[in-house]
C-alpha cells in the first residue's frame, strides 16, 4: 500500500483527533462518534491507495470528506460546550484596528447591495473549493489536480487543529446578529441557512474559509492563469465579506489568508516545481 503526503497528512489528523476524543470522551459522550468517523477514514484511505495511481478516487477523496471532518469539530466542542478564546481575538482586533470591525464595519456602512454581494461571495466558498479538482480532473491533468487538493488539505488541516486546541467562537456567536433590514435578501438567507445546519462552534480563528479559498486560487492559477482569474474575484470578495457580514473577526481573515498562502506554498514545495497552464 503506497501512501501519498495528502494519506500522510489525512492520518496525522485522524491520529490527533482520534487521541482528543478519546480524552474527550467522559466529557463528551459525542466524542465516541468521532473515534467512529476515524476508523472509517482510515479504511477510506487504506481502499484508495490500494486502487492505485490510475484511479481518481485517491485523487479526490480528501476533497470529499473535509465537509465531514468539519463536522466533527462540532462533535470534539460538544456543540457549544468548549472554552473559547474571544477575549484574547477581540483585543487582537482592537489593538489593529482600533475596535471590532466585524461589529462596526455594516453598523457604519450598512448596504443591502455590499450585503448581498458578499453574502453571495460568502456562499461561493462551496463552489470554490471542488472547482479546481474538478477542473483539472475534467482537463486529465493529474498533477495539478493532486497539488491543489493537497494545497487544500493541508490548509484545512492546519485551521481544524488550530479549531481543535485554540477554540474561537467568532463574531457569529459572540456579538447580535445584524439588523432584518441588513439580511433582508436572497443570498443572506441562503447563508444563514446553511450554517444553521452545518456550522461548528468554536471554528472562527483562523477562517477556514479565507485559508482554504486563498490556498485553493493559488493552487489552481499555477496550474491554469484562466481557472484562477475566475476564482480570484469570488474569493477576494468572500476574503472582506467575511468581516463585512460579522461572521469572522478581521484577525481571523488575515490569519486565514497567510495560512492558505502557506499551504499553497506547501504543496508546490512537496509536488514540485509548478507548472503553468493556459
Amino acid at each position: 500500500m503506497r501512501l501519498r503526503p495528502v494519506d500522510r497528512i489525512l492520518l496525522g489528523y485522524v491520529a490527533v483527533t482520534s487521541v482528543v476524543a478519546g480524552v474527550r470522551l467522559s466529557s463528551t459522550p459525542a466524542a465516541g462518534w468521532v473515534l467512529l468517523a476515524n476508523a472509517l477514514v482510515v479504511l477510506l484511505i487504506a481502499l484508495a491507495s490500494r486502487a492505485g495511481e490510475a484511479s481518481w478516487i485517491g485523487d479526490l477523496y480528501p476533497v470529499c470528506i473535509l465537509l465531514a471532518l468539519y463536522g466533527a469539530l462540532d462533535l470534539l466542542a460538544g456543540s457549544g460546550g468548549v472554552t473559547t478564546h474571544d477575549d484574547v481575538v477581540q483585543q487582537w482586533e482592537t489593538a489593529i484596528f482600533g475596535g471590532q470591525i466585524s461589529r462596526e464595519w455594516w453598523q457604519r456602512a450598512p448596504s443591502k447591495f455590499w450585503s448581498t454581494l458578499f453574502h453571495g461571495a460568502y456562499f461561493s466558498y462551496y463552489l470554490i473549493i471542488p472547482a479546481g479538482p474538478l477542473w483539472f480532473l475534467w482537463k486529465g491533468d493529474r498533477q495539478n489536480l493532486r497539488r491543489v487538493v493537497l494545497a487544500e488539505v493541508t490548509t484545512f488541516v492546519v485551521c481544524y487543529l488550530v479549531f481543535i486546541f485554540f477554540p474561537v467562537a467568532g463574531p457569529y456567536y459572540e456579538f447580535p446578529r445584524p439588523s432584518p433590514e441588513f439580511l433582508d435578501n436572497g443570498a443572506a438567507r441562503l447563508v444563514y441557512a446553511t450554517l444553521s445546519r452545518g456550522s461548528s462552534y468554536g471554528a472562527a480563528f483562523p477562517s477556514s474559509h479565507v485559508a482554504g479559498v486563498i490556498a485553493a486560487i493559488i493552487a489552481c492559477t499555477w496550474g491554469s492563469r484562466a481557472l484562477g482569474a475566475v476564482l480570484a474575484v469570488p474569493g477576494l470578495l468572500l476574503t472582506v465579506g467575511v468581516v463585512y457580514c460579522q461572521m469572522h473577526y478581521g484577525v481571523d481573515a488575515i490569519a486565514g489568508v497567510a495560512l492558505g498562502v502557506a499551504g499553497a506554498l506547501t504543496a508546490s514545495t512537496v509536488n514540485g516545481q509548478r507548472s503553468r497552464g493556459g
